[in-house]
This record gives structure tokens, sequence and C-alpha cells, in this order.
């Protein structure tokens, strides 16, 4: 069965916790702290996988658990790093919070690699809290917590095109005819369940990637019949065709088809029926007499005063199917050709370091500033300060939440020291 949608719980690793020992040797009766620091937790990292096209995997195993980092030991010696869980996903692939419904991550075009949680930073051993005051320190830094969290994984197919219409109207016969897919073709309902996709070539022309959307019953964006599963697949494409059984073969009225579909468009999501959208009119193989002319009429002076053109055509023979193509590309060409991205969303929900406390404070012995308390590790897990996003996230929260201006209130100048946890940096205004 096709999944395009799913929901998982993911933990990173927790970082191991400094050690707290004394080096013992023989003629050596103060040996001084030796314990070491404990190992970094293991990420939580999504990646794209383009030998996959479906969610299937996760339908069963519903858990994924990086590896805890290993405690310090004696002698100085470092915890081992926990190893990293690397989760494979179909390019096109939407990772949300499940709780706030944001975006946290979408796998597509140049973003195939994403780290979603951080593991806990391991905690320092009892040598590094030996100052000429206390020479023996018995305290260790435990390792920082895991972070856990359940989110949804939402399949949105990547094209320029999408064909959409009722089951069984033509689209798979379309796809196969103008493309080299080889969609699943029979003469039933719901033949499609998941989207096929296929690469039209033009001569003289730029091609485009084209996808049979799964078909569409009337409440679907309730949910009935196949619903969100169709629906979703719509919203990164720029153009949809929309394909119409015009010889009603199954004793259906092209024009009420047509209107109940973009009435499920509408009701799903304003946006996409704002979307340009050409209209096939096909099975025009089958007509008799002037049939095909008073059905064409009806239907272009029912849409094409509304900016919709009808192409008349037969994905069968093939009739037609050319000059529908190059209309496409001619839309596609007046159109923005920036990629459809769904902007990451859950950097910008501050509410979970809102009620942690924290302390800003200055430390005359190591004459820096140290920021500490849960509030500020849940945010250095929450962020990767390597890349750009990160980094100006990280700035973000520390104007917005107020420390920097506790840190101006103590004093602080350009080029003092600012200590959070495992990082170190200069303060600059």
């Amino acid at each position: 069965m096709f999944s395009d949608r799913v929901k998982i719980f993911i933990k990173s690793g927790k970082g191991g916790d400094g050690h707290v020992s004394f080096r013992r040797e023989l003629y050596v009766p103060a040996g001084g702290p030796d314990g070491g620091d404990g190992g970094k937790g293991g990420d939580v990292i999504f990646v794209v996988d383009k030998s996959i096209n479906t969610l299937n995997e996760y339908r069963n195993n519903k858990k994924y658990c990086a590896e805890n980092g290993q405690d310090g030991m004696k002698k100085r010696c470092h915890g081992r790093d926990g190893e990293d869980i690397i989760l494979k996903v179909p390019e096109g692939t939407i990772i949300k919070d499940t709780e706030t419904g944001k975006v946290i991550a979408d796998m597509s075009h140049d973003n195939d690699r994403e780290v979603i949680l951080r593991g806990g930073n391991g905690g320092k051993g009892n040598q590094h809290y030996a100052t000429p005051t206390m020479q023996a320190p018995k305290y260790a830094q435990p390792g920082q917590n895991a972070r856990e969290m359940f989110v949804t994984l939402e399949l949105k197919v990547i094209a320029d095109v999408g064909l959409i219409g009722f089951p069984n109207v033509g689209k798979s016969t379309f796809l196969s005819r103008v493309t080299n897919a080889k969609p699943k073709i029979a003469n039933y309902h719901f033949t499609t369940l998941n989207p096929n996709l296929g690469v039209v070539d033009l001569p003289g022309a730029d091609g485009f990637v084209i996808a049979d959307i799964p078909g569409l019953i009337e409440g679907a964006s309730q949910g009935i019949g196949l619903g969100y599963e169709f629906l979703r697949h719509i919203e990164r494409t720029k153009v949809l065709i929309h394909v119409v059984d015009a010889a009603s073969t199954e004793g259906r009225d092209p024009i009420n088809d047509i209107n109940a579909i973009n009435a499920e468009l509408e009701s799903y999501d304003i946006g996409l029926t704002k979307k340009p959208q050409i209209i096939a009119a096909n099975k025009t193989d089958v007509f008799y007499g002037d049939e095909e002319e008073t059905v064409l009429s009806m239907l272009k002076d029912e849409y094409e005063p509304k900016g919709i053109k009808v192409f008349p055509i037969s994905a069968v023979s093939g009739k037609g199917v050319k000059e529908l193509l190059y209309h496409v590309r001619e839309v596609l060409n007046s159109l923005d050709d920036t990629p459809v991205i769904f902007e990451r969303e859950y950097f910008e929900h501050k509410e979970e370091f809102s009620n942690e406390p924290y302390t800003v404070e200055y430390d005359e012995e190591e004459d820096m500033y140290v920021i500490e308390g849960p509030r500020i590790e849940r945010m250095l897990g929450y962020t990767n300060l390597e890349s750009e996003k990160g980094f100006l996230f990280f700035q973000k929260f520390l104007k917005e939440n107020g420390i920097l201006d506790e840190l101006e209130a103590l004093g602080i100048e350009d080029g003092d020291t600012v200590r959070m946890y495992g990082l170190q940096f200069d303060y600059y205004k």
C-alpha cells in the first residue's frame, strides 16, 4: 500500500556524563583529578534517498532513537560518541512537528541532508574544575539530555505539472503517451494509488516534469476516499492539467466533474484554485457525428472566458496532445521558475523555551561571562550553529530573551568572552 503521511517518534542520544576520578600512581600521593569527558549523543539525521518514492518503511516501525554517548572514564579517557541514526526519505518529504504542525524541514531540491535533533553534549570530567583553591573537585558535569519529539512526514511530489481529474478519465494513459513513465492502467476506479512521475521532452523547447496524481472524488478535502493523499501532491505543482472524460463514457457530465473537483481544491486550500489550469477534453476518439463539436463548444463557452483554455485530445490516439503540451510549456515560461519550497517554521516557535530558567553571571576567576540553565541547554540542543539559519536563530534567541540586555547590564564590552556550556565566543555589539 502506498503511504505518503506517517507519524513517528524520534529521539537523539543523551550525552555521556563526565567522570569523577583522581590520578593514583605509586609515589604520587596527590595526583589530581583525571576524570574524562562524556561522549556526545548521536544525532537524528534525515537524508534524501532518490531510489525510494514512498514512506512505507515507516508504517510499521514508529520509533527511532540515536545512541547515547558513553560516560567519561578515569585517566582522562573521553567517552565514545553515540552513533547517529540516519533516516532515509524520498525527495519531496516535508518534516513537521506533530504537536504544532510547523515545518521543520523540506527535504527537496538542494536540501538532501538535515539534522533534526542534535544529540546531547557530553559532560565535562572533574579534570576541568580544578582551581588553585579547589585542587580536588568531586564534581563532574552530567551529559546533556536527549531530545525527543513526534514528527509527521508528508510526501509532496516534485513536479511542474499535475494531472487532476476524476478516476478513470485517462490520466494514466495520457502520462504513458507523453512520457516514458509506465503507470498501471486498467478500467476500474482508483487504479492509481500513488503518484506516477514522468519527464516530457519537447523538440525545440524545454521539457518539464509531469505527475499523474491519484484520482479524486467529491469529499476528498474532508478526507473521503483518497482525500488528502490526493490533494497534498498538488501543492508543489505550478500548472494543473484537468483531464476530463469529454465523451461521458461513464455517464457523467464533464462540466459537473470539473466544477466538483475545483470545489474540492478550494475547500482544501484556496491557493490551489489560483494555479493556472488547462482542460484536456479527453476521449474525443469515441465521439459520433457532431457530438464532439457540441461538447467542446459547451466546455469552451463555460471555461475559456475564465482564462482556462480547453484542448480536445485523445490520450489513446495522440490527437491534440502535442498542441496541449506546447501550450503548457508556454504557461510555465510565463511563471516564476523558483521551485516550490516549504519554508522552515519550527525555530519561530519560541514558547518551548519561555518557561525555563537561565542565569547570566560574570566569573571573575575565569574572566568571562557565563550563561547557564536548562533553557540555554535546550536552545543549544536544537540549534546547528554551523548553519547560517541556525546562527541567525541563535542571535535572535539572545536578543529576544533579554540575554544581551543582561550582559550589557553586567558591564560586558566588545571582545569579552562569553561561555555557554561547551560554546565560547567573543562578544561584539
